[in-house]
């Protein structure tokens, strides 16, 4: 089969790239010329939509890292005191009192998973939270970009 990598622009022909991953998009955008139309504008619009977009990926993969970091410690907390615990109830002792023990145990464990849970949902809530901010920002920045570059067209 036959590969035509020949494109017409304006009066004269342009080679095509050989692959998708050779096509420079600001050479070509910056080759149109569309009137009222400005293209450097529109290619730095584009680049800041991708600076956003990277930074907010940025801010998700912290609190990413910030969730797993914390939950390496708990569960290093959690080995400790299950050890601990393990210890005291195996040592010799009234069965009154190891049962009233073990009951102690279990509602501090339930409760620092409580909070434990929370702390680890605040975490992610705040890096949505930023990361949301921040595509917010930024898309209303596209909002008053395209309305100054609508009315710098009608002058």
């Amino acid at each position: 089969m036959l590969q035509c990598n020949i494109a017409f622009r304006g009066n004269k022909m342009a080679k095509m790239p050989e692959s998708f991953f050779d096509f420079d998009i600001t050479k070509f955008m910056a080759e149109m010329k569309v009137p009222g139309l400005d293209m450097d504008a529109i290619l730095s619009s584009q680049r800041r939509n991708i600076e956003a977009l990277n930074a907010a990926n940025a801010m998700a993969m912290e609190g990413l890292a910030a969730v797993m970091k914390r939950q390496m410690e708990i569960l290093r907390q959690t080995v400790e005191e299950v050890s601990t615990a393990t210890r005291d109830l195996a040592e010799p002792g009234a069965p009154e009192h190891k049962v009233a023990r073990q009951a102690e145990l279990t509602k501090e464990t339930f409760e620092r998973t409580l909070g434990n849970m929370r702390e680890l949902s605040e975490i992610v809530a705040r890096s949505n939270s930023d990361a949301f901010d921040l595509l917010n920002k930024r898309f209303s920045q596209i909002l008053d970009e395209t309305r100054d570059m609508m009315l710098s067209g009608k002058k």
